[in-house]
């Protein structure tokens, strides 16, 4: 791959926030289940865009996860209540998209909307500071 790892960071975190931008789209079109995929997409790629300043990766979505628990949650970096919003997601996310007749409530769609808004927005400054750094 070509480009700096600042470089990559940032397409991520540009494609989290597109994501977060479609999610609410899709929310407002009654496209629930859609609209909780791109969520938790939203929080993936953004954690993504952390991780590859860490030169960090992994092939499954709960290594990602594990990887900014353990360094970023447990490392005191961001407040514990992050973990809970991850494993929430996560889960929603996949019952959304792989189990049959699962029904995504308004409030459901909204709330994972909500979560991630809070990811991204308590991550942004981070990744602005050491993008800065760099």
């Amino acid at each position: 791959m070509e480009g700096s790892l600042k470089e990559l960071s940032q397409y991520r975190f540009q494609r989290a926030q597109e994501d977060l931008e479609t999610a609410a789209i899709l929310l407002r079109e009654q496209k629930l289940k859609s609209s909780v995929n791109c969520s938790y997409y939203a929080i993936f790629h953004a954690l993504r865009a952390l991780t590859a300043l860490d030169q960090f990766d992994s092939s499954k979505h709960s290594g990602v996860i594990a990887y900014f628990n353990r360094t970023y949650v447990k490392g005191g970096i961001f407040n514990k209540s992050f973990s809970k919003i991850l494993d929430t997601s996560f889960r929603l996310r996949e019952k959304a998209d792989y189990q049959d007749f699962f029904i995504v409530s308004e409030l459901m769609a909204t709330e994972q909307l909500k979560k991630a808004s809070i990811v991204l927005n308590e991550l942004a400054p981070y990744l602005a500071d050491r993008w800065e750094k760099m």
